[in-house]
């Protein structure tokens, strides 16, 4: 294996609170020293592959819990593949994929197939078991046959889960396995048409849609489960307003909650439904500028602690079919983290230290990985990227590209993805 060397690269560890100009030394598969440039000592070893940092920042390789690679089942949308090769682009070195697939990933058996087959590429690939049968909701999972195999949590993300007590046996079994359980909380008996918030874009459309107490409800439920059980909750992709409060206090009283937002949701309204039509429909839908607004806001002071993708690709003839028949969801592993700077760092709301602690240190955090921090012996799962180079969102490797952000000039450009001391991912103009 290559020894790489960084030079002059400005290192952005928030584990340690670390902003410096620095040397980097990777070997044999890690980070085998890290010096501060004025102080180098190591300058003069004759590494194999030497970067020049100047300009760039290194930063603990980006860490992904909830992307949809849809294998088995779905692989027309995407595979484990193209998937990898997808987060690789994005600085992505850890992703954890959900299990709606087709079987789903609610046994052993499937699960183990799943992780050896994602065993092959050349980032690290994990999984969720299911937490009830067939995403059915009515029978639970071998919670402990799923850990066993290889189970990162459990999660029937896409579904949400309607029958409080099941949730609730649920929950206390994962927490006695030390397992996080994500959820999807959307209640359909507030919802009309899904992926279109019911309001003004809805109303423009002359259609039904998902009224934000869909989600307000079923998350004050679940919160308040989570702290009578003690598991390890993961508030998926939260878009009101009011959920972001929700989860606030909750945290006040228990130190287990924890709250995804994505660069969506942080990043558009409503009123992109408008003009991208299904390339801006998702579950839970975008809503208005108050609730982007306090999504950030709560990304600020940690009250949503984790930035992910919820990656979900389609084909170009699905999202092509009528809004109201077209599939939620679109693509973000490629351009997550240009959006965090164009939309997060570069507009004062957060810095780029607190930006890679959301998508990389507290992902980690939450799901014991070791990952998210750069230091000497750890694992050279490393992002270097352009901080201020622009660039236009095009030439997706996913096989999809439903993607509102097609076209965008964005800020922000991954140049070398590292994964256990090896590039993974090399930008294309580079020489």
């Amino acid at each position: 294996m290559a020894s790489i060397m960084l030079r002059n690269i400005r290192l952005i560890n928030p584990a340690s609170n670390t902003d410096e100009i620095v040397d980097i030394l990777i070997s044999k598969g890690e980070v085998a020293a890290i010096d501060i440039h004025a102080k180098s000592t190591i300058r003069e070893i004759q590494a194999d592959i030497v970067i020049n940092g100047r300009g760039l920042i290194a930063a603990p390789g980006l860490v992904d819990i909830h992307v949809h690679f849809r294998d088995p089942g779905f692989t027309y949308k995407e595979d484990i593949h193209t998937g990898a090769l997808s987060a690789a682009k994005g600085g992505y070195t850890s992703v954890v994929m959900m299990a709606n697939t087709r079987p789903a990933i609610d046994n052993p058996g499937i699960l183990r197939d799943v992780l050896l087959k994602a065993s092959g590429e050349r980032i690290r690939i994990y999984s969720v078991g299911n937490v009830t049968r067939e995403l059915k909701g009515k029978e639970l999972t071998d919670a402990a046959g799923l850990k066993e195999a290889g189970a990162a949590g459990l999660s029937d993300d896409g579904i949400p889960i309607l029958d409080a007590e099941l949730l609730r046996e649920a929950f206390k079994k994962a927490a006695e396995l030390d397992l996080p359980v994500s959820l999807h909380e959307e209640d359909p008996d507030f919802i009309e048409n899904n992926g279109i918030n019911s309001g003004y874009a809805s109303k423009k459309f002359g259609i039904g849609g998902s009224d934000r107490q869909a989600e307000i409800i079923m998350v004050e439920r679940d919160l308040e489960l989570a702290l009578e059980t003690g598991v390890k909750l993961d508030i998926q992709h939260i878009s009101t307003a009011e959920v972001v409060e929700l989860v606030r206090q909750a945290k006040k009283r228990g130190r287990n909650i924890h709250a995804e937002a994505t660069p969506h949701h942080f990043t558009l309204t409503e009123d992109a439904v408008l003009t991208y039509g299904s390339l801006a429909k998702m579950n839970p839908p975008l809503r208005t500028e108050e609730d982007r607004i306090s999504i950030i806001k709560g990304l600020k002071d940690r009250t949503i602690d984790i930035i992910a993708t919820d990656h979900a690709p389609h084909s170009k003839e699905e999202k092509a079919k009528p809004l109201t028949e077209a599939p939620s969801g679109i693509i973000g592993l490629e351009t997550a983290l240009a959006l965090g700077i164009t939309g997060l760092v570069d507009k004062g709301y957060l810095t780029m230290t607190e930006l890679i602690d959301r998508m990389s240190t507290s992902p980690a955090r939450l799901y014991g990985f070791e990952a998210g921090e750069i230091k000497i012996g750890s694992p050279a799962d490393i992002v270097v990227f352009d901080p201020n180079e622009e660039w236009i969102v095009s030439g997706f490797v996913s096989k999809s590209d439903n993607s509102p952000f097609k076209d965008w000039r964005l800020k922000g450009r991954v140049k070398y993805t590292i994964c256990g001391g090896e590039i993974v991912y090399k930008d294309e103009n580079i020489i």
